[in-house]
C-alpha cells in the first residue's frame, strides 16, 4: 500500500511537471488560432512554425557554433576544473586552503558586476565576432572546481600513495586513476556546463555582431523577440524546442551519472 501511494504521488508529480514540454511539443504543429485551447492534440497538424524557423534562422549554422563552443568549453571545464580540484584534495602546499576559499567567494559575485569588466578585456584581445570571445572566459568555473574537490576527497588515499610509490606523476594518478573512479562527477560538471552554455544569450549578444558567428540561443531570442517570427506563437515554440532538443537528449543518456554524482558528492568536508 505505501509502495502504492509512493509511485502514485510520483506518477502525478512527473505529469504535473512533464504536462507545459508536452504542451509546447503538440503546439508546434498547431495554427496560432487553436493553441489557446485546452485540448493536448491539434484538430488541424501544420509544419508551417517549423517552416517559418528554418526560412527566418540559418538553424544549422546556429547549432554547429553552439556546438563548438559548448563542446569546447564543457572539455576545458572539465579538465581544468579536475586539475585544479585535485590540487585543492590531494597536493598540500602553503595557502591551499585560502585558495580554495577565494575560489569560492567569486560564486557569490554575480555575472552582471563582471560583465563590462570581461567585455573589456575580450575588446583589448581582439576577440569580438569570434567563437574565442565565447570560450575564453568560462574555461573554468568555481563551481566545477568544488565538485570535482569534494568527489576526489571521498576516494581512499591509499591508491593515490600506492601510485606515487609506484612512480605515477601527479597528472597520471589524475588521468589514470582518480578520474576513471569519479565518472559520475565528470558526468555531472560536463552536463551542467554544457546546460549552463548552450542556453547562454546575454553574452553572445554583447561580443557577436556577424549572423555566421551567432550561436543557436542567440538566433531564437533574435527570432523571438526581434520580429523575425512575426509575432506566431507556434513558430517560437518550435524554435524553443529545437532549442531544448540537444539539452534532453544529453540528460536522457547520462541521467543515471548525473543523479548518483548529485547524491552522492558533495558531503564530505
Amino acid at each position: 500500500m505505501k509502495k502504492s501511494i509512493l509511485y502514485t504521488v510520483l506518477i502525478i508529480g512527473a505529469i504535473v511537471f512533464a504536462y507545459p514540454f508536452v504542451w509546447m511539443f503538440f503546439s508546434t504543429f498547431k495554427p496560432d488560432g487553436e493553441i489557446g485551447n485546452i485540448q493536448l492534440l491539434p484538430e488541424i497538424w501544420t509544419w508551417e512554425n517549423y517552416q517559418l524557423v528554418f526560412d527566418r534562422i540559418p538553424i544549422a549554422r546556429g547549432f554547429l557554433n553552439s556546438l563548438i563552443v559548448t563542446s569546447m568549453v564543457t572539455l576545458s571545464v572539465t579538465i581544468f576544473g579536475s586539475i585544479t580540484g585535485y590540487a585543492f584534495s590531494r597536493l598540500k602546499w602553503k595557502g591551499r586552503d585560502a585558495m580554495f576559499s577565494l575560489s569560492l567567494l567569486t560564486m557569490m559575485i554575480p555575472f552582471q558586476i563582471t560583465l563590462i569588466p570581461t567585455y573589456i578585456l575580450i575588446v583589448k584581445f581582439g576577440l569580438t565576432d569570434h567563437l574565442a570571445g565565447l570560450i575564453v572566459p568560462t574555461m573554468i568555473t568555481a563551481f566545477s572546481i568544488l565538485l570535482f574537490r569534494q568527489s576526489f576527497l571521498t576516494i581512499p588515499q591509499d591508491l593515490v600513495d600506492a601510485a606515487r610509490l609506484d612512480g605515477c606523476s601527479e597528472l597520471g594518478i589524475l588521468f589514470r586513476i582518480i578520474l576513471p573512479l569519479s565518472k559520475p562527477v565528470v558526468v555531472t560538471v560536463a552536463i551542467l556546463t554544457f546546460v549552463a552554455n548552450w542556453n547562454e544569450v546575454l553574452w553572445p549578444l554583447i561580443v557577436i555582431r556577424d549572423q555566421s558567428l551567432m550561436t543557436m540561443p542567440q538566433m531564437v531570442a533574435l527570432f523571438a523577440v526581434g520580429g523575425g517570427s512575426d509575432s506566431s506563437i507556434g513558430a517560437q515554440l518550435a524554435s524553443a524546442l529545437l532549442l531544448a532538443l540537444p539539452v534532453i537528449i544529453a540528460y536522457l543518456i547520462f541521467q543515471k551519472h548525473f543523479i548518483k554524482s548529485m547524491a552522492s558528492s558533495g558531503l564530505k568536508s
